[in-house]
This record gives structure tokens, C-alpha cells and sequence, in this order.
């Protein structure tokens, strides 16, 4: 059983720690237990309650009201407002919701919905992108456990794999071709299978070579593909020394190839587009470049 403070209730609900106090006081909704140094302290189910009432406040229902509904009442208009609400916030709200329950029936509602009403491209880019950005600041200030993170990733990668799956491969001289990788150290997947999706849909050839790939290993697929571009993401390495030297050493081994960069550590070092280095600052800045790709 994980514990919560406060402090967590807050970024994961968005409720301010204070309204959280003075609900406790007025509406006896969350009751927190306390230490033996009587520092306040919230379990599991205190935290599915304030996300459930989160996602109601958001949805115009009053805590006054939502406060005299029992938690079978509470949890059954979430799942009703959840499956007709596509606004921003309340899909946010139902994803965490889906993530602390490890609820792999709410999670499937809610993206099985949104693919169909605004297909998959833009469930990814308004639903589950803004999704992993939360959850990289919840795993930051350690909100979350890593069997939650686990969890959630793996039903996202599971979505990701089934949709390229179902894309037509293209092939001929005349289309472009991409190799996907992440350096050695880096943990981006979902970023990287989304993109393979994006340039699998836009009708280029994708040879995605994963995880923890050594120049020289991407030496040896360059020589036998002669790719137009190469991609990939530089968000977690390169955190305590500069990131130019690595980016210098990939211009340099290929030569011949225009080389995509993407990343935190990209942008946040200031690195800048020159020779056959093209910096994406942003997702945005990506699709756009994807979309001019011909």
C-alpha cells in the first residue's frame, strides 16, 4: 500500500493543498491518518476519492453536492462523464485515475473512445502526450511508484505497436527512409514508437532499431540501408557533461545522412541546427517538418 502527503495529493489531483484541508474540515470527505509525529498522511483510496472528485468539480458538479454522494454514486458518474466529456482536463483526470487504480478496463474505455471519435494521430497528440508529460513531473516528484509507471506504459506501447501494425508498408526508390533509435541510456520508447507511427502514416519506409544503440551499431544498419535521415532523442543522457561532442561524432560518421535530434537535453544545452544536424525543438516543430518531408 503506497502514502501519500499532501503535497502529492496536490499535483496529482490539482487540487490545492488548502482546499483539500478546508474539505476535510467541512465535508469530512478525506479523513488522513497521522504519523506517530503526527505528520498527516493519505492511503490508495483517499487518493482514487479527491481524483474522482476532481474530475466532477471540473465538470460543473458542486462539492457541496458531490459530498453527500457515497463513493459507489461518485464512482459511477465518473465513468459516465469520462466516456461523454472529451475536454482536455477530464481525459487527463481519467487517465490518472485509470493509472493509481492499475485499471486496465478504464484505460481501454477512454482511449477506445477517443480513437474513434478523433482517430489515433490526435488521441496521441491531445490525449496520451499531454498524459506523459504529467506523468514525467509525477515520477519527478516522486508521485508515483515505478509498477504504476510500468503499467501504464506498457498498455500505451501496446496501443502504439497495434497501429503501426496496421499501417501499409511502403518500399521503392521513391520513398524516404528513416532510421528510428535511441542512444545508450535513453528511455523514451513511447516517443520513438510514436514516431515511427507518424512517418509510417505519412507513407516513409521506417527501420526502427530500439533502445541502447551504439554509433557504431547504427554504423553497420547505415551501411546497409544508406538511409536519407536519422532520428532519434536525447533526453535523459547528457545530463552532466555536453551533448554537442555525441551530436558532433554522429555528424561526422554520417556525413551523407540529414540527422533529426530531438529531446531535453537537446534543447535545454541550446544545441543549433548546422551541417547535416537538424534540431527539433519541440513535437509541434516535428510534425510540421514531417508534413514539408516528401
Amino acid at each position: 500500500m503506497a502514502i501519500y502527503s499532501i503535497s502529492d495529493l496536490e499535483k496529482l489531483s490539482g487540487i490545492k493543498a488548502h482546499t483539500i484541508r478546508v474539505w476535510e474540515q467541512r465535508y469530512g470527505i478525506i479523513n488522513p491518518e497521522r504519523t506517530e509525529t503526527n505528520i498527516r498522511y493519505y492511503k490508495d483510496e483517499d487518493l482514487k476519492l479527491l481524483l474522482n472528485i476532481a474530475l466532477l468539480k471540473r465538470n460543473g458538479l458542486r462539492i457541496s453536492k458531490i459530498a453527500k454522494m457515497d463513493r459507489g454514486e461518485i464512482e459511477a458518474k465518473v465513468a459516465e462523464v469520462s466516456e461523454i466529456n472529451f475536454e482536455y482536463g477530464t481525459q487527463l483526470d481519467a487517465l490518472t485515475l485509470s493509472m493509481i487504480e492499475m485499471d486496465e478496463l478504464k484505460f481501454e474505455r477512454i482511449i477506445s473512445t477517443n480513437i474513434q471519435q478523433i482517430g489515433f494521430e490526435r488521441t496521441m497528440l491531445e490525449v496520451i502526450q499531454p498524459f506523459l508529460d504529467k506523468l514525467s513531473v509525477l515520477w519527478l516528484t516522486g508521485s508515483i511508484n515505478p509498477v504504476q509507471e510500468s503499467f501504464i506504459g506498457y498498455l500505451i506501447r501496446q496501443k502504439l505497436i497495434v497501429a503501426i501494425d496496421k499501417l501499409e508498408l511502403h518500399t521503392g526508390p521513391d520513398v524516404r527512409k528513416f532510421i528510428l533509435y535511441l542512444p545508450e541510456g535513453e528511455r523514451q520508447e513511447l516517443s520513438l514508437l510514436f514516431m515511427h507511427f507518424m512517418l509510417k502514416l505519412r507513407g516513409h519506409q521506417v527501420l526502427y532499431i530500439g533502445q541502447e544503440m551504439a554509433i557504431t551499431d547504427l554504423a553497420d544498419v547505415q551501411k546497409i540501408h544508406n538511409p536519407d535521415f536519422i532520428f532519434t532523442m536525447i533526453s535523459e543522457t547528457f545530463s552532466k557533461e555536453p551533448v554537442h561532442h555525441y551530436i558532433d561524432h554522429l555528424s561526422k560518421q554520417f556525413q551523407n545522412t540529414e540527422i533529426l535530434i530531438s529531446g531535453y537535453q537537446v534543447v535545454a544545452q541550446e544545441v543549433e541546427s548546422k551541417d547535416n544536424i537538424r534540431v527539433l525543438h519541440s513535437l509541434q516543430e516535428t510534425i510540421e517538418f514531417l508534413d514539408t518531408v516528401k
